[in-house]
């Protein structure tokens, strides 16, 4: 009799298990009574007359002798096909099938509420940008980079909704790159995109290596030669864009930090043509999220993503790391209170770099040429 057999006929036959009595005691087949290796007509008296019996043992071939000596003599009895090893099989194969199931629901579930519960937080903000900032064209085929933290894992589940729901008219590649994670960064990584069904490409690089004897800016150093290391991998897998998950929050803290501490009005774009990688462009698909609806995001679905992957540091802020004790976590910390006063402030400042008055600024950039007022002053 084989196991799936079985439990179709639990209730109305009789198992009983000649394993011994210490592994009987440990597991053993629901409601299965104890009688060990010798099976007598003496033992077999106490079960009902009007119900067939299973014999399991380990392998099914003790059980298997004992079935055929008591069907000779007239006794309804059969042998469980491959013993109790067959039933934890059985056990084991229902358990990862409940399980896939489990990570199934919990994929919907993610996927659900980007439509849904978020869907003017994280659903309409992104496809915004898509269309104000023009980010994708006909014919695109777009690197979707993935960090592991997440704002790129979010990043990849709202391009995967907007493939199914919107025109097919790009193709994705979703992008992971190993400069050197610990092993538990790494496999949160894999874990993570397994269970949000996001199907990544993963190469290696050995950027953490590089930076490590590097003491004058390591983080600059790093996520310069990681931005390289991802463009040339999707030119090399034929894409012609990258995506980065920086959202609304980087950019008002890049204007702030810009004007604080580098003397100078500049904003993170929507979009930019590479300057090394002729043909390549970088995309901004969650340049109007905001940080917190992420993070609403990410807890409402119960997901837990990597925070710094950096090896070296926490305060890692160009690595994606914690902040902590940085220049970004002190205005980051600034913006906070200031939105606390007033909230008008944040938007005030991503505004800011969208209503600028040549006429009112004392010098300016473009194409790496200085222009100053005095120039057209007079004219």
């Amino acid at each position: 009799m084989k196991i799936e057999e079985l439990v179709q006929k639990a209730d109305t036959i009789t198992v009983i298990d000649m394993r011994h009595r210490e592994d009987y005691e440990k597991e053993t087949f629901p409601g299965a009574i104890h009688m060990g290796e010798e099976i007598s007509r003496e033992k077999l008296e106490c079960i009902p007359e009007d119900r067939p019996v299973c014999f399991m043992c380990y392998t099914g071939q003790k059980s298997d002798e004992t079935a055929k000596e008591l069907s000779e003599e007239g006794i309804e009895a059969y042998s469980l096909e491959g013993g109790y090893r067959s039933y934890l099989r059985y056990k084991l194969q229902k358990l990862t099938t409940g399980e896939q199931s489990r990570m199934e629901e919990r994929t919907r579930q993610a996927e659900r509420s980007i439509i849904k519960k978020f869907r003017r937080e994280l659903w309409c903000r992104f496809t915004k940008a898509i269309k104000d900032y023009e980010l994708i064209k006909d014919g695109d085929k777009i690197a979707v980079c993935i960090s592991g933290g997440k704002d790129s894992m979010l990043m990849a589940k709202l391009f995967q909704e907007l493939y199914r729901h919107g025109r097919r008219n790009f193709e994705l590649v979703f992008l992971v790159m190993n400069p050197g994670y610990n092993a538990v960064n790494y496999q949160t990584i894999l874990d993570n995109a397994k269970l949000l069904q996001v199907p990544v490409t993963v190469f290696y690089s050995q950027i953490f290596d590089i930076v490590a004897d590097e003491e004058n800016s390591p983080c600059y150093l790093c996520a310069r030669m990681r931005r390289g290391f991802l463009y040339n991998k999707a030119r090399e897998l034929g894409c012609n864009k990258i995506a980065l998950g920086h959202h609304y929050d980087d950019v008002i803290e890049t204007i702030l930090m810009g004007i604080l501490y580098g003397g100078q009005v500049q904003t993170m774009m929507p979009k930019l043509h590479s300057v090394n990688f002729e043909g390549m462009e970088l995309i901004r698909p969650l340049y109007l999220i905001r940080e917190k609806d992420i993070i609403r995001w990410a807890e409402y679905n119960q997901l837990h993503f990597i925070q710094c992957a950096c090896r070296f540091t926490e305060n890692c802020a160009s690595c994606g790391g914690t902040e902590k004790g940085s220049k970004r976590a002190e205005v980051k910390r600034l913006i906070r209170q200031l939105a606390a006063e007033d909230p008008v402030i944040e938007s005030n400042l991503f505004r800011s770099v969208e209503n600028v008055n040549l006429h009112t600024i004392i010098a300016y950039k473009k194409d790496g040429v200085r222009h100053h007022f005095l120039e057209e002053y007079d004219r």
